[in-house]
């Protein structure tokens, strides 16, 4: 067994190997703090026929008893779907590790990350991506390492390496980076609105203090570490290779330049099909080769135009965005809507408008939450022009949709300014490269329409990059084609004033600072174009609500007076709810919300509520229901859970030897309150309010 420290934050970040999961081809127990992830790595060793990509499955999973906790659900157990959580951090711990495999490796090869203890300081993320690639450091699994992963907060100023979550509740940014010693291999996070030399700063911050932890896994490989094995050289017949590439080159450069995307997709299909049937009957049994070499020409033509013709396959120029068109209120009876079209990309986005009883609660090992925003992103398959099931959210538009909706959290009102659950959907309807970000520029166009008082108007744009023989070419506003083709997708999203969201994934070894500020740089450009066209159609949020959105009305009660409201076991506001249809969300100071698309069903809801909670007046006459009677007076219920005493001397204006005489249990009277004391005790009189009667019928 073998364990290494070092110091993150003030805190012994330790990996551990050779004690658990020993089966493993590799196997790392990594702890910061009290949080401690365990990281397994495991190949089959052997390659599926007919697999021409890398089969690699990382899961990240989250156990209750990690933090003293047992799952809240009917079985008790972690099962079922992965939370959104551990869709996130399997998808963090995938992305900067999947391009560091060599080419020609294939293996089925899985990772599995189990968060066995949480400090609930202490995020397990970087620290499982951090695991992960010391796991398949130490194995004899073929991988380019060590990176590592690390968080950046800023707090008094300063910028801060993995903070805790106290730290980074005051943070105006939350950036995770990931890198080798060399370059940054993936960035995701958000920031308040932050410009791009701040960001630019955080992530190169967040590059340097990875040193650490990539020397730790150095050293832990000298110790621990197993040699690699061999992946077998694929058989390469370089003429028959040639002849495949020179009979498609030019129905292949033809097609690739088609301007629509179906269009050119379908040329493309053509050419490859043509081929293959040519080449088959010549070379039978070699359609894999000829395959794989008509997918490496498409490549290499889609490059050579960008970088020798200095051309791009739509014919844009490198910092040119596609033209865009956007409309809002769409659906006339959704509370906003909007549809937002970039080129061939297009998105649907309607805001929905609930009550605090539509947030999202959120179960994990840590405890629960709740959401008052959230962002839902849905791929629908003919936005492809594809025929597939609908099985639900795919794990990339779980990760699309939280990346648009971090986006959008920023310029959000808080719940305490504006007390509406908000909900974006997002239908995909055409999809040719960064739907993610059009997704954002939907979902803030929807919410103007909807009336939310948004802060800001958002834009996103998705940057690419061809990296060839030295020459670094940034592209603003990729196709998938070139998302596909390129070294680098680089979603970035803000505002005018800087940056909420980004995201970026590197296909080669990583990149550069400057390479980085000037696609940062690039893609400020292109947002604020983005944002001139879209304030075209409605700069500022409108001014009433929807019709059909549920309508606030706020009261405040006295805390005390809770308790009646609610009633015993919730009789009262259940019932308030059933016969006015309204929903009513009561909160621990007093105030009191009600949610209704009803004018008079809020009228009604309101008048029950007061009568549920009004207080006691000095002065005022009440008709109340005698509740008891006692030898020195009788107790009266003037309002719903409110009694007083009428003394047996303030009955009538003459002696009375016994309550019983006037007054019976049921009987209803009418009684003035003379009186409240120091502990709030009512005192009635039945006598004061007979003569105030009495005095105004006299004036009559």
């Amino acid at each position: 067994m073998i364990k290494l420290k070092t110091q993150i934050n003030d805190m012994a970040f330790s990996f551990e190997t050779g004690r658990l999961a020993k089966q493993s081809n590799g196997a790392i127990l990594a702890s910061l703090g009290e949080t401690v992830v365990l990281v397994t790595a495991v190949t089959s060793g052997k390659t599926r026929e007919g697999i021409d990509y890398l089969p690699l499955m990382v899961d990240y999973q989250e156990m209750f008893y990690g933090a003293g906790r047992i799952p809240g659900n009917y079985f008790r157990r972690e099962i079922g779907r992965p939370s959104e959580k551990e869709t996130l951090t399997s998808r963090l711990i995938d992305r900067p590790l999947r391009p560091r495999f060599p080419d020609g490796y294939a293996y089925d090869t899985q990772i599995i990350a189990t968060m066995l203890s949480v400090d609930l300081e202490v995020d397990p993320d970087v620290v499982a991506i951090t695991a992960a690639s010391a796991a398949l450091c130490i194995s004899d699994i073929p991988f380019d390492g060590p990176i590592a992963g690390v968080r950046v907060g800023r707090a008094e100023g300063k910028f801060v390496v993995n903070p805790t979550k106290t730290q980074l509740s005051n943070s105006d940014l939350n950036i995770i980076v990931a890198g080798t010693r060399s370059a940054i291999v993936m960035v995701e996070g958000w920031t308040a609105a932050l410009s791009e030399q701040e960001v630019l700063d955080a992530i190169f911050f967040g590059h340097e203090s990875l040193m650490p932890l990539l020397d730790l896994q150095d050293e832990l490989v000298e110790k621990a570490g197993k040699p690699k094995m061999t992946i077998p050289e694929p058989d390469s017949d370089l003429e028959f290779t040639d002849r495949v590439r020179e009979s498609a080159r030019e129905k292949m450069l033809a097609a690739i330049q088609i301007p629509s995307k179906v269009e050119r997709v379908e040329g493309i299909k053509c050419v490859k099909t043509e081929v293959k049937e040519a080449l088959a009957e010549v070379h039978p049994g070699r359609e894999q080769e000829i395959s794989a070499c008509l997918k490496d020409l498409e490549k290499e033509l889609v490059r050579t135009l960008i970088t020798k013709e200095k051309r791009r396959i739509d014919g844009r120029t490198f910092d040119e965005v596609r033209p865009i068109s956007c409309s809002v209120g769409e659906l006339p009876r959704t509370h906003g809507s909007a549809v937002f079209t970039r080129g061939e990309t297009q998105v649907l986005a309607v805001a929905t408008l609930g009550s605090s009883e539509d947030e999202q609660r959120i179960e994990s090992p840590t405890g629960q939450h709740y959401k008052h925003f959230m962002l839902h992103y849905n791929f629908t398959p003919f936005s492809v022009g594809e025929v597939r099931p609908m099985r639900g959210p795919a794990r990339r538009d779980i990760g699309h949709g939280v990346l648009a909706e971090r986006a959008l959290a920023g310029v959000v009102p808080p719940a305490d300014d504006f007390p509406y659950t908000i909900r974006i959907v997002s239908e995909v309807l055409e999809s040719n490269g960064s739907s993610s970000m059009a997704t954002v520029c939907g979902g803030a166009l929807a919410m103007m329409d909807a009336g939310i008082p948004i802060r800001d108007m958002v834009a996103g744009v998705a940057m690419g990059l061809i990296k060839e023989n030295g020459e670094v070419i940034i592209l603003s506003d990729i196709l998938g084609d070139e998302d596909h083709m390129g070294d680098m997708d680089f979603k970035v999203a803000g505002t005018g004033e800087g940056i909420t969201a980004l995201q970026m994934d590197i296909k080669i070894s990583g990149i550069s600072r400057d390479i980085l500020s000037k696609a940062l740089m690039q893609a400020k450009d292109a947002r604020l174009f983005i944002l001139g066209k879209m304030k075209k159609v409605i700069d500022h949020p409108r001014k009433d609500l929807s019709l059909y959105a549920p309508k606030i009305i706020t009261l405040n009660i006295n805390p005390e007076k809770i308790r009646d409201l609610i009633g015993p076991g919730g009789k009262h506001i259940r019932g308030i709810i059933a016969e006015t249809g309204v929903k009513i969300d009561v909160d621990d100071s007093g105030e009191v919300n009600i949610f209704s698309s009803s004018g008079e069903a809020a009228e009604d809801a309101i008048k029950r509520i007061e009568d549920l909670t009004k207080e006691a007046e000095v002065g005022e006459i009440y008709l109340g229901t005698v509740k008891k009677i006692m030898d020195f007076g009788a107790f009266v219920e003037i309002l719903p859970g409110t009694d007083g005493l009428v003394h047996i001397s303030q009955l009538e204006n003459r002696h009375v030897k016994n309550v019983k005489d006037i007054l019976a249990e049921g009987d209803e009277v009418r009684v003035k309150v003379i009186g409240i004391d120091q502990q709030g005790r009512i005192k009635l009189s039945r006598k004061a309010a007979m003569d105030d009667e009495q005095g105004a019928a006299v004036q009559k």
